[in-house]
């Protein structure tokens, strides 16, 4: 399990199902996916959004995962 992060959602296109989130401590941007939201249903993340998150490393980069909002 990872360290537990903060952050903004920077943008989240709902209709191709992922986005970006800006970290909290100013070190950049993380992706994220529709699947690495937390939750039931249609599974979404608005603009400006605080949320919570661990940083997962793929061959593609760090991505988001078990996002929740905060």
């Amino acid at each position: 399990m990872g360290t537990k992060q903060y952050g903004r959602v920077k943008w989240f296109d709902s209709r191709k199902g992922f986005g970006f989130i800006e970290l909290e401590d100013g070190s950049g941007d993380v992706f994220v996916h529709f699947t690495d939201i937390e939750g039931e249903g249609y599974r979404t993340l608005e603009e400006g959004q605080r949320v919570t998150f661990e940083i997962e490393q793929t061959d593609k980069g760090p991505k988001a995962v078990h996002v929740k909002k905060a």
